[in-house]
């Protein structure tokens, strides 16, 4: 485990409060995220990481930067899947497009402490159990599987685990009430919709969060490292979001690049299991050799994409999110209906 200065930390610490608190009180004012706005702040959360992470190199030294940059990047790509998830529920919802910031504010916070629980918990596995990387190994393995096969079952964010539970436990109205999280009707507190959509949200990450444990737990084994570059990787989510609404459909094989992400670090993770466990003579992946892999088959899935765009008809995910986000007014119809009859046909994940 690395020596972390508590100055470091707390450095961390004070950049995610600050950035946090000035991005809430720069959209304190509810309205719709275009693109020039959206592009400028996901240049501040690359640009702050990408500082964070020289200060790693500076401090901790090359290894602990090189891991540092490989996570994040590799969390940052594997986030992308999340966003066609986002689109799915907003139109589920009908989530108009002045509130869906506010949303996915809560659901970063939301995110934040989660994984930070997730991978204290992965950490303090596979210190203990090196064994257990096998296992991480074969949830890449399938979810890369699922990927390649586009095996895709139906994602009912109406019904999901925490929408459900939320229902049992406070009243939910049909009808938003601007961007409010519960009002009172009749003396009686009831939540809105908005609240429904962040639940879903944070179920959402949950998913995504079986995925991207592991993988990041095959770059590095240490807390500050694992953390950290997960936490400005989702921190900049929002803004990605609303920079490529309507995009995402233009990068079709995006999901295979990922896939053949999700392969490499599968054997990276049994390499490192097998060095550790049968014999020292196994080699290892470098963290170097990890991070060219990231950045080669994110750049060749991307230009892939543009060069050969999707047949006509095939971009789906581009309807939704324009069905989610048409209006940015209070809509009329309910918005949290009783159990579907037609789900939206997106997975987030095994």
């Amino acid at each position: 485990m690395l020596e972390v200065p508590l100055w470091l930390w707390g450095a961390f610490a004070v950049t995610v409060v600050v950035s946090l608190a000035v991005d809430l009180l720069s959209h304190r004012t509810a309205h719709v995220i275009h693109f020039k706005e959206a592009a400028a702040w996901s240049g501040l959360w690359v640009s702050l990481a990408l500082i964070f992470g020289a200060v790693v190199f500076l401090v901790l030294g090359t290894t602990a930067g090189t891991e540092y940059t490989t996570a994040w990047l590799l969390e940052k790509s594997l986030s992308v899947d999340n966003l066609f998830v986002f689109a799915v529920i907003f139109a589920y919802f009908k989530v108009p497009r002045a509130y869906q910031h506010r949303v996915l504010f809560f659901g970063v916070i939301g995110a934040l402490i989660f994984r930070g629980i997730f991978l204290s918990l992965g950490v303090a596995v596979v210190s203990r159990f090196t064994a257990v990387l096998f296992v991480f190994a074969a949830v890449l393995f399938y979810s890369a599987y699922k990927l390649l096969k586009d095996e895709e079952e139906s994602f009912d964010p109406g019904g999901s685990f925490a929408v459900r539970m939320l229902r049992k436990i406070v009243p939910v109205r049909d009808e938003y009430a601007g961007a409010k999280f519960f009002v009172k009707e009749a003396g009686k507190r009831m939540a809105t919709p908005l609240l429904a959509v962040v639940a879903a949200i944070e179920a959402a990450d949950l998913v995504f969060a079986v995925d991207s444990v592991p993988a990041v737990l095959a770059v590095s084994d240490d807390a500050f490292i694992v953390y950290t570059s997960n936490a400005f990787a989702i921190l900049g989510l929002r803004a990605l979001y609303f920079m490529l609404a309507g995009l995402l459909d233009r990068f079709h094989y995006l999901s295979k690049g990922l896939a053949i992400i999700l392969a490499f670090i599968g054997v990276k993770l049994i390499l490192q299991a097998s060095h550790k466990m049968i014999s020292p003579d196994i080699p290892e992946i470098p963290s170097l050799i990890s991070l060219a892999v990231i950045v080669v088959v994110l750049a060749g899935s991307v230009v892939l994409s543009l060069r050969r765009p999707a047949p006509a008809g095939a971009g789906e995910g581009a309807d939704t999110q324009e069905a989610g986000s048409a209006t940015a007014e209070e809509p009329s119809s309910p918005a949290v209906p009783e159990p579907p009859t037609g789900p939206p046909d997106r997975d987030p994940g095994p």
